[in-house]
């Protein structure tokens, strides 16, 4: 990544461990795409501050590449009335898990306790809902995208990065829910929807 200026590589290389990843996209802001949608790159998170979960997974994604490790994202594909999820996945003595930027607490980091990508990806099954009916929405997950595929130079682009999110939204998912199994899905209840209403960053005021 000859291209990285210097301190954001110092910064970079210092989030050395998958929740040093974690801490740090927690502690900005989450990007509400107040003036238009973005997809910027993890220079331009860098600079602006702010991310999305498509943002917050490059940013991961180039700092555990650094480490010498695989830039693996996973794709979450939801119902057409929700938002789709994407995380940088992570291994730990062979165990996955998952770095998330999001603004919803239920759909944070995974610590590295899955054997496979399934079971990881299905971690995210029952808090992943409706907040108006309870519905649950998870229907598949993609897998492990790596971002080497689209060479080193989207990681310091000032363009908006639309045909890495644009891939990935293509890519193949695998089904979740088996189809006879539909049927017997129960919604989520008041108290979890409550429960999981509570935002990271409430939308700012126009």
């Amino acid at each position: 990544m000859e291209n990285l200026q210097k301190d954001d590589l110092a910064f970079l290389l210092s989030l050395d461990q998958a929740v040093k990843i974690q801490d740090f996209l927690d502690s900005i802001p989450f990007n509400h795409e107040k003036s238009g949608e973005t997809c910027m790159s993890p220079v331009r998170t860098l600079k602006e501050k702010k991310a999305h979960c498509m943002e917050g997974a490059l940013l991961a994604c180039t700092a555990l590449w650094l480490q010498k490790r695989e830039p693996l994202i996973l794709s979450l594909k939801v119902i057409e009335e929700d938002y789709d999820h994407v995380v940088a996945l992570y291994k730990e003595n062979g165990y996955w898990g998952a770095i998330s930027k999001t603004n919803h607490a239920v759909l944070g980091f995974r610590d590295p306790i899955y054997k496979t990508v399934r079971e990881l990806a299905i971690s995210y099954f029952h808090e992943y809902f409706l907040a108006s009916t309870g519905e649950k929405t998870l229907k598949g997950y993609s897998r492990p995208i790596n971002l080497k595929r689209f060479g080193e130079k989207w990681v310091t682009e000032e363009e908006n990065l639309f045909f890495i999110a644009e891939a990935i939204f293509d890519e193949k998912h695998t089904p979740i829910i088996p189809k006879a199994n539909q049927k017997f899905l129960r919604n989520a209840t008041s108290l979890e929807r409550k429960a999981s209403s509570i935002p990271a960053d409430k939308i700012p005021s126009p």
